[in-house]
């Protein structure tokens, strides 16, 4: 089976693994995901076999295709489990250049324990096939402010230079994000699934590494928001989620797009 013969712009119930070994090499432009990691969220009973998952991905990925992976860390026994960056090693070592890493912030959090401070963000780990093929980076308001920066030379001299405070400059690598009961998204119907993607996250990676007409990938599907950003900006999109429940909330929110469209 290749990228041309598989359901793309539908939403798939199945083993994400068994349904990536069908999708033909190289095909896949960009795959923006989160998957349930060290049980921190109740998923149904469901797990998953993350090196079969991140082989495929590097299998199916385009020469220049990116990789989103968006975990954290449990705390168990009192440590944190460091299953974040045992994964973002294993993805280096699979083949895949560790682009960027970058924060998502949240702008709210659970009670923490006595011991340590509040636990306020996930990794977003940018893997690239390759140098990526699209980077469309994003750009914020400077507020007319000159930025003043210093350089560390290879021969241990420092450099300093100051920019002229253009209207606009590109954003951090440190993204705050605005999450929480109508604020992950509009659509209260789908707050039934457990651990939602906040929208914003989801179409400003999509805005950031793929261009319009590209295949957008989710193996953790869930409940639909990367297939939902990616149809409302125009992409197409692969949703695979073994839990044909969230399925069912996925497929009425990229429903909602496209009658939204429709109507435009």
């Amino acid at each position: 089976m290749t990228i041309d013969t598989l359901a793309i712009n539908e939403i798939i119930t199945g083993d994400n693994v068994e349904i990536m070994r069908g999708i033909g090499d190289g095909v896949i432009d960009l795959t923006i995901t989160s998957p349930p990691y060290d049980g921190l969220r109740t998923y149904n009973g469901y797990s998953f076999n993350f090196e079969s998952v991140a082989k495929e991905l590097y299998r199916i990925a385009r020469g220049g295709g990116v990789v989103v992976w968006v975990v954290g860390d449990s705390t168990i026994k009192g440590s944190e489990t460091g299953t974040s960056f045992k994964q973002a090693l294993r993805f280096m070592e699979i083949g895949f250049r560790l682009h960027d890493t970058m924060i998502y912030q949240k702008n709210s959090y659970p009670f923490p324990p006595k011991n340590r401070y509040y636990q306020q963000f996930e990794y977003m780990f940018v893997f690239s096939k390759g140098a990526p093929s699209t980077s469309n980076l994003l750009r914020c308001d400077s507020k007319g402010l000159k930025r003043e920066s210093t350089q560390r030379n290879a021969n241990g001299t420092t450099s300093e230079f100051t920019s002229e405070g253009n209207s606009t400059r590109i954003r951090d690598n440190v993204w705050q994000v605005d999450v929480g009961y109508m604020r992950t998204t509009k659509d209260k119907y789908a707050y039934k699934h457990p651990a939602m993607f906040p929208e914003k996250l989801a179409e400003d990676h999509i805005l950031s590494w793929s261009n319009p007409g590209n295949v957008i990938f989710d193996p953790f599907g869930g409940s639909g928001t990367t297939a939902k950003m990616a149809k409302l900006n125009n992409r197409n999109y692969v949703h695979i989620d073994i839990s044909d429940e969230y399925n069912e909330i996925a497929r009425q929110r990229v429903n909602d797009v496209i009658t939204a469209k429709g109507d435009e």
